[in-house]
């Protein structure tokens, strides 16, 4: 190993998502549980990480369905209750997250105005995480394109530390995703996924696909795996929906 190089945990330690794991160059395979920025080596979920001959590591996703939030990150939140100034979002974390009115509405809101006619218990929004430092609750803004309340379509939840297997390499599974199911798709950070079909028969297709991809993500060949299932299941759903025409006779 070059003396430039250097490992920050210890064999077994837990490292959770931003934690700096290593630094320098190392022959380590492609992971979807780290990340590296310059050099530096930054886990990308909370984990168990293990360290070989003191020049291999590895980072073992521990299974959670909770999202540890993370500034910037683009979240699907689910509005869970309406306050005077804005509402109480479910992220999917330890923490409840806070929109502001004025985040959706672009001004202040008005004495006596009920937020409820824009956002209500139950609907689903795109946000960012404005602002978390693990003292005070996550801040969320709907400021930016794509971002605001979710008007159509279907929103499933996986667990957070399945999202970038689902996304893929190089975004390979989702293209795989969409290619073959002509769905829209967003998958966002805290594990939710938007999802708009063509009809319900194809969506089922789709979350099924999504599903296999949960549970098999520790298993080479996936991605295929999964081009070949979508071109299966929907080929019999097309047909089985195409226009009959009669013989001549």
């Amino acid at each position: 190993m070059s003396q430039a190089n250097k490992i920050y945990f210890e064999d077994r330690s837990i490292v959770t998502p931003g934690d700096l794991i290593a630094e320098g160059e190392f022959q380590v395979p492609w992971s979807p549980y780290y990340y590296k920025v310059n050099g530096k080596y930054y886990s990308g979920i909370t984990g168990l990480i293990t360290v070989k001959d003191g020049s291999m590591f590895e980072v073992i996703p521990l299974e959670s369905s909770r999202y540890y939030p993370k500034v910037g990150d683009t979240i699907i939140g689910l509005v869970e209750d309406i306050e005077i100034y804005g509402w109480v979002i479910d992220i999917k974390s330890f923490y409840s997250a806070y929109l502001p009115a004025s985040s959706l509405l672009g001004r202040p809101i008005s004495p006596g105005e009920d937020v409820r006619r824009y956002l209500d218990v139950g609907d689903y929004v795109i946000a960012k995480i404005e602002a978390f430092d693990r003292t005070i609750s996550p801040v969320l803004t709907v400021k930016g394109k794509g971002l605001g309340r979710i008007p159509l379509g279907t929103v499933m939840d996986i667990m957070p530390v399945k999202v970038p297997r689902v996304i893929g390499k190089n975004r390979s599974m989702i293209e795989v995703l969409t290619s073959e199911s002509g769905c829209e798709i967003f998958v966002a950070q805290n594990g939710r996924i938007h999802i708009k079909c063509a009809n319900n028969l194809i969506e089922e297709a789709l979350i099924e696909a999504i599903n296999i991809i949960q549970s098999e993500s520790h298993t080479k060949g996936l991605t295929e795996r999964i081009r070949n299932f979508l071109k299966q299941k929907l080929g019999v759903i097309r047909n089985d929906s195409a226009p009959k025409t009669e013989a001549n006779t």
